[in-house]
């Protein structure tokens, strides 16, 4: 096979001076790889290895949690008092093997967290439908930049070669975006510039505390995909503003975990989802841009550098599919074969890619053969085991402000 000389295997230089050695980058995925205490197993040490040595130049570990409070699952890490330095040292080391960039995306789930172990919490209580959240204090909103800033400093301590703040997916500074979710009268919502705020604070924050040379990400979406909520239009209004920040790379995805919403696959009718809106964003922004949805093939990916859509691209459920995929696209191998499912129930994908990610982990998906609905009923019961685990960590519920 040919070698792909086109413009994937090139490096890219961030604002802050940090090289990513390609333009591939695996987008963050909730692993749930924990071990219910918040910290690191030498299962999910393992995975990240593995896509480092895969080729992969920047890798995103998802959903870490800038503390216990409202966590999105109980297989989370947290970056905080307690955890196990030893460990995050440990995956921050092999993550980053043969030049590969690791980074933990620093999260709060706020109204999406999860139940069974926390009180859910956005911008501003809700009660639509079987939906409700308590909204937070002024107290607990100035409180965040202090947070995510403490989780940043920790996380280049312990290795990590940059951080990405999580300002996508419903998850809480994309309900703080959201019209949908922020419907605050202070100076935290209302106009589009009050309700990304606490994100500017944030950013700003988190580069006092961990210097100019450490790269700081953030993931958004184009749009929440969900009637009042967050608009194409709103979202380069946000990019306007982040232009104005020290950020060093904006990840632009789509869709929330709302319940009821439909995901990007069901209304999205580009291949590549968030092409053309990055087009757009690539034009009021001198901060390089990473693309993630729909990319299933190395044309794809080539097409968003080509068209100068993106400076990078995010892979997801391709990389599940093969751990090695980068080094295989950048000499010309085949793309994977994505499974077909028919008729899936609620959250069935999600489950049957979570559960190769555990194969990935343990050295066996060469033999991962799992149906639909055991893949659900043992991504389940692991989800029940360790919400246990958190209890008994954080306390049943854990305290707030």
């Amino acid at each position: 096979m040919n070698k792909v000389k086109m413009g994937l295997e090139h490096s890219l230089r961030l604002p802050c001076g940090a090289v990513l050695k390609n333009r591939l980058a695996k987008s963050a995925m909730s692993d749930s790889l924990g071990d219910g205490k918040g910290n690191p197993t030498q299962a999910q040490i393992r995975l990240y290895e593995k896509w480092a040595k895969g080729g992969i130049g920047l890798s995103i570990i998802g959903e870490v949690q800038i503390d216990s409070l409202c966590p999105e699952k109980p297989g989370n890490l947290v970056l905080g008092k307690g955890s196990n330095i030893d460990a995050l040292q440990e995956l921050a080391r092999l993550a980053s093997l043969e030049e590969a960039h690791i980074w933990p995306q620093l999260g709060h789930a706020g109204a999406l967290s999860h139940r069974p172990i926390s009180e859910p919490m956005g911008p501003s209580a809700l009660n639509i439908d079987d939906f409700q959240c308590a909204g937070m204090s002024i107290k607990e909103v100035e409180a965040l930049p202090s947070s995510y800033a403490k989780a940043a400093l920790l996380a280049k301590k312990v290795g990590f070669t940059g951080i990405q703040i999580h300002a996508g997916h419903g998850f809480l500074l994309s309900q703080f975006l959201s019209p949908l979710f922020n419907r605050r009268n202070d100076h935290f919502g209302g106009s589009i510039k009050k309700r990304c705020r606490i994100i500017i604070d944030i950013i700003d924050r988190i580069r006092q505390t961990v210097g100019p040379n450490f790269p700081i990400g953030i993931k958004l979406n184009a749009s929440d995909l969900i009637e009042g909520g967050l608009t194409n239009e709103d979202a380069l209004e946000n990019i306007r503003l982040l232009n104005q920040t020290s950020l060093d790379l904006i990840e632009v995805s789509g869709g929330t975990y709302f319940p009821g919403a439909e995901s990007s696959s069901d209304r999205v009718t580009q291949d590549v989802y968030y092409a053309d809106f990055c087009l757009m964003a690539k034009q009021i922004t001198n901060i390089p841009i990473m693309v993630t949805g729909g990319i299933k093939t190395c044309a794809d990916a080539l097409y968003l550098i080509k068209n100068e859509s993106a400076d990078i691209v995010g892979i997801a459920r391709a990389l599940v599919l093969n751990p090695n995929l980068t080094n295989d696209w950048l000499n010309g191998e085949p793309n994977p074969v994505f499974p077909r499912f028919e008729s899936p129930p609620p959250e069935g994908i999600t489950a049957w890619y979570t559960m190769r990610i555990n194969a990935i982990s343990l050295d066996k998906e060469t033999n991962f053969t799992l149906d639909l609905t055991t893949a659900i009923k043992q991504y389940l019961e692991r989800d029940a085991l360790r919400s246990a685990t958190w209890q008994k960590k954080f306390g049943t519920l854990a305290k707030r402000v």
